[in-house]
């Protein structure tokens, strides 16, 4: 065991899903050995590292290049890349994770316009939003950490969507506070986020509790 990154205050050294497998270190010369006995272990296996697929990224505020070498050859490193869904940044901001995702929230109910502006009932459609849409912009929020920038940004996309659904255009000068009148809603974006968060915290001791656990019988 080489890492010593901890989150809730366990020790994580890897993070794994399907084929994927992310290495977790605080200090260069620990992710260099964590490499190497992975490659020694996979080694008994017949199993190689893909140099070309294997990229190395810091989180940092100062994020400067390390170097992990595999075989004599360095490792690319990445301002970012995809993981789960989800883009992850080095400098460990969410900000824009969030921009990609309102993006797409937004073309998907662009895609549905007709429905969500039509005549049905005021109350469903706004479920519809909330069900279809905001689980779009809020994928992952679990893990997001929030700053006052992305606060106002995830409000401003939520009052978008009620000026959408009532069809007023942002020439009409109509304050947001009389939007939220006319579609009987109080910001809530924020709220939701905050919900998730918390009870993706309370998810993750109960298993981290439990993992322990079956440890410790072991």
């Amino acid at each position: 065991m080489f890492g010593d990154f901890k989150i809730g205050g366990q020790i994580i050294h890897t993070v794994e899903y399907a084929d994927d497998l992310v290495l977790l270190a605080k200090e260069e010369n620990v992710l260099q050995k964590m490499i190497d006995k992975l490659i020694e272990i996979g080694g008994c296996y017949g199993k190689e590292m893909n140099v070309e697929k294997t990229k190395v990224m810091r989180i940092s505020r100062q994020p400067f290049p390390v170097k992990i070498m595999i075989d004599q050859k360095q490792l690319e490193n990445v301002e970012s890349f995809k993981y789960l869904g989800s883009k992850l940044t080095n400098d460990g901001r969410c900000t824009c994770e969030m921009k990609c995702r309102t993006a797409m929230a937004k073309a998907a109910f662009n895609k549905k316009r007709a429905l969500f502006t039509s005549t049905l009932d005021l109350e469903l459609r706004k479920k519809l939003v909330k069900c279809y849409i905001w689980s779009i912009v809020l994928y992952g929020a679990e893990t997001w950490t929030l700053w006052a920038v992305d606060q106002e940004h995830q409000e401003s996309f939520e009052m978008w969507c009620w000026r959408r659904i009532e069809k007023i255009s942002w020439t009409d000068h109509v304050r947001n506070e009389e939007v939220l009148l006319r579609v009987k809603e109080q910001r809530n974006i924020l709220h939701e986020i905050r919900k998730r968060k918390l009870t993706g915290l309370v998810t993750f001791c109960v298993q981290t509790a439990f993992y322990c656990g079956l440890l410790k019988e072991r």
